[in-house]
């Protein structure tokens, strides 16, 4: 089938950028930056004190993607 490679591709992309946004989130939340999220249908600004912790290895991870395709980490 044609479209598993490009479904496998598809999950792989989806997974980097789940983990992308939550290294970004982890990283306003440790320099104690806000940030904006659409709550309830308008902005809300969160404090970084009321940004939830965020396991950044969890985020990529959790479709079963091997580790050997680990995201670089800065």
């Amino acid at each position: 089938m044609a479209d598993n490679p490009m479904r496998a591709n598809h999950q792989k992309i989806q997974a980097g950028v789940k983990a992308a946004i939550a290294q970004a989130i982890e990283r306003h939340r440790k320099l104690g930056e806000s940030i904006a999220i659409w709550q309830d249908g308008k902005v809300v600004v969160l404090a970084a004190d009321q940004i939830p912790a965020m396991r950044v290895e969890d985020q990529f991870y959790a479709n079963g993607e091997d580790r050997q395709d680990e995201p670089p980490t800065h």
